[in-house]
């Protein structure tokens, strides 16, 4: 892994909330979880949520797959 890749998934997952969903998913794993379920797990709003679900993606720490109009995270 790339100094550069390290610190940006480190960077993303110095956010309690952002550690929290990550934490969240992995436990989820194997399973694809849609958004507003992470969401009602653990109790955050949907456009906080999106951003911080985002900001995860661009570090590398997670993949959506689109199913139909849901987005599923892995």
């Amino acid at each position: 892994m790339k100094i550069t890749d390290a610190t940006e998934a480190l960077s993303a997952l110095a956010q309690p909330s952002r550690l929290s969903v990550f934490r969240w998913l992995v436990r989820q794993y194997p399973a694809r979880v849609a958004a507003g379920e992470i969401g009602q797990a653990l109790d955050i709003a949907p456009a906080t949520l999106s951003f911080h679900l985002a900001t995860l993606e661009r570090a590398g720490l997670l993949q959506h797959q689109r199913e139909g109009r849901s987005r599923l995270y892995l």
